[in-house]
């Protein structure tokens, strides 16, 4: 059923960077997918959003009638479903294997376990629990509940244990464990280590953890070192995504910032000051507007520059921003 989108401009002042000073102007389109046939829209969506290389968007949803990953043409029509793909997938990525193909990295949060399936849905990799050591996960159950993940230019793959007990785990290519570090302990005083990205934007790269409570986002060495706080302030930071200097920061209170490599705010978009709509997956479309977010929980650039934002929300919203 396709659906009319609503654009709405959202101005920012004049700002620095680098060395020149330039106006920034944003449209924000909602809704910008049309959903499967007999659907009004996507679906529960507590996940993720990437682009691959070809331009399409994919889409984790984990209820409605067509769970897993959904996949959309640029033009917001939807394709197919990757064939097998988990309805639960919390975090995931597109990113080139170590033979230079785009793979499906993400962390299966119900299942606890890492997956690694090529874009067609061909299993390639599949780490279980089991593999992490004892003394990083709980005593229950749902011994880790894994909530991002990312993976480096060696194929060396992070997760991040958010729901859990906060700790990020280290393996190489072939998903054999290498290492654990972070927690609630010093120096890393993790509090919801929601979701890392990998930060290129520094020589070598760096490891950029959304620490969601603690409102910041800290930047670490790839073994783990602390190398400070690189952003404060923010409003519960979820998702992150990272084009040229500028970094996105998805945050679940109603908001998307950019930041300069400096950590400086380029620009605050779709703020929505209303507590009630925010922080909640209960935002009904009756009450949606263009203009404004309500649970940012995955963001993804595609090649031309815009930005590609999905909602915690039950019925699943996607919301694109494209700088004018």
């Amino acid at each position: 059923m396709k659906r009319t989108m609503l654009v709405c401009a959202v101005l920012a002042g004049s700002l620095a960077m680098t060395g020149a000073s330039w106006a920034q102007s944003f449209t924000m389109t909602s809704p910008v997918l049309t959903p499967p046939a007999g659907m009004a829209t996507i679906g529960d969506s507590h996940g993720d959003i990437a682009v691959s290389p070809a331009g399409e968007i994919y889409v984790s949803v984990q209820g409605g009638g067509h769970p897993g990953i959904q996949v959309y043409g640029a033009d917001g029509q939807y394709l197919r479903n990757v064939p097998g793909a988990p309805a639960d997938l919390h975090g995931f990525i597109i990113a080139r294997a170590p033979d230079g193909a785009p793979n499906i990295y993400g962390v299966s949060r119900l299942a606890q376990e890492i997956i690694q399936i090529g874009l067609d849905g061909r299993k390639i990799l599949t780490i279980p629990a089991s593999a992490i050591p004892a003394q990083y996960k709980k005593d229950d159950k749902q011994a880790i509940n894994l909530t991002g993940i990312a993976v480096a230019a060696g194929g060396d793959i992070y997760v991040t244990d958010g729901y859990g007990l906060d700790f990020i785990h280290r393996f190489d290519k072939d998903g054999k464990y290498l290492a654990s570090f972070g927690g609630k302990g010093a120096p890393w005083n993790f509090d919801l280590c929601h979701k890392i990205v990998i930060d290129p934007r520094f020589t070598p790269a760096r490891l950029l953890c959304a620490d969601r409570r603690n409102n910041r986002l800290v930047h670490m060495e790839l073994d783990g070192k602390v190398l400070g706080v690189f952003a404060e302030n923010l409003r519960l930071p979820s998702a992150l995504a990272v084009r040229g200097d500028a970094l996105a920061v998805g945050e679940l209170q109603g908001r998307v910032t950019l930041l300069d490599k400096d950590g400086k705010v380029i620009a605050h978009i779709g703020t929505n000051e209303n507590v009630d709509e925010i922080r909640t997956n209960k935002a009904p479309p009756e009450i949606w507007k263009s203009d404004r977010f309500y649970a940012p929980h995955g963001v993804a650039y595609d090649a031309v520059g815009d930005l590609w934002v999905t909602e915690f929300n039950q019925w699943g919203r996607v919301v694109r921003i494209q700088r004018k």
